[in-house]
């Protein structure tokens, strides 16, 4: 009896698997490693140079010059520094106006192109085109449209007799902003009406064809069949489209270089220029982590929005 009661601990060790065994096998540890060369390679590429950033926003550093704290200097004197302050202003404007548009042209886009119509693959790849043509490219188009001189745009205005001179597009204020959210808008309507093209393909037709049987009209099935289900895809969307617009510098750059007058520097120009071309290190970057609070509160935003909306249980509450 003894002899059974000793081997049965035996066998049962020797049935056991490892811990090291049990530790390869587990599904999170292999999905732990799995995404450890992303994380590393957004740790090194994301992480850290917004950590170096963040923390040089509280040095006096310079270009060719390490810096030494200074607490928050850098903040106090944007704070009083009212060509900082017109910047928020345009950033604000640039992005709020730009992702609206943006919004309601590419999704009247989607629709139509979701629609039954001869060429609509051809239709697809041309609307595509604006988001795939390198940025400064479309600026170096859009300077040329611009041109005070050679605007395509005031030489037709004139010939039809609606002008008496050329417009100034980029030389005028009101008009450098205009102009700016006009280009922007260009490049980025085609990713929202792309996108939101491909969360129309996920609706069922199905539900299209009984709210017409039950009468529905065109409105009415934009309105509770097409809007709801699209909820969570245009949630993402315009978040997307919100921070690429709130960061955008390129366009910004190539046009204007925020001027004239600052009229169109936005942050990130207005980053750059204080801190690259001024050679204020720790200036530029606290103009830079000064958009994170916004940014943050475009993907809170974002985030509520969605989770208020309760789409995964179905319920629009």
């Amino acid at each position: 009896m003894s002899t059974i009661q000793t081997s049965l601990p035996q066998a049962a060790a020797i049935g056991e698997p490892s811990a090291w065994v049990r530790l390869k096998t587990n599904r999170n540890v292999i999905a732990l490693w799995f995404m450890l060369p992303a994380a590393a390679f957004l740790i090194l590429f994301l992480a850290y140079p917004l950590g170096l950033g963040v923390w040089m926003s509280f040095t006096d550093e310079k270009i060719g010059r390490s810096g030494v704290f200074v607490g928050i200097e850098n903040y106090e004197w944007l704070w009083d520094d009212s060509i900082f302050w017109l910047s928020v202003f345009n950033t604000l404007l640039y992005t709020i106006v730009a992702s609206a548009i943006k919004f309601a042209i590419g999704l009247y886009l989607a629709l139509l192109l979701n629609r039954h119509m001869p060429f609509k693959a051809m239709i697809r790849a041309i609307v595509l085109i604006p988001f795939i043509v390198p940025t400064v490219l479309s600026a170096i188009a859009f300077w040329w449209i611009y041109d005070a001189q050679f605007s395509i745009i005031s030489w037709s205005l004139i010939k039809l007799g609606i002008i008496t001179q050329n417009i100034n597009f980029l030389g005028d204020t009101s008009w450098a902003r205009a102009s700016v959210i006009i280009a922007n808008i260009w490049r980025g309507v085609p990713f929202v009406a792309i996108t939101l093209l491909a969360g129309l393909q996920t609706v069922s037709p199905s539900l299209y064809e009984a709210a017409t049987l039950d009468g529905a009209t065109s409105w009415q099935r934009f309105r509770y069949i097409t809007y709801p289900l699209l909820t969570p895809i245009i949630a993402v969307v315009m978040t997307f489209s919100v921070l690429f617009t709130f960061t955008d510098f390129q366009l910004i750059w190539a046009l204007t270089r925020g001027g004239p007058v600052n009229a169109t520097h936005l942050m990130a120009t207005l980053s750059y220029q204080r801190g690259i071309i001024s050679g204020r290190l720790g200036e530029g970057a606290a103009i830079a982590t000064a958009m994170i609070p916004f940014l943050m509160a475009a993907i809170a935003i974002s985030w509520f929005g969605m989770q208020r909306r309760k789409w995964q249980q179905g319920s629009d509450q």
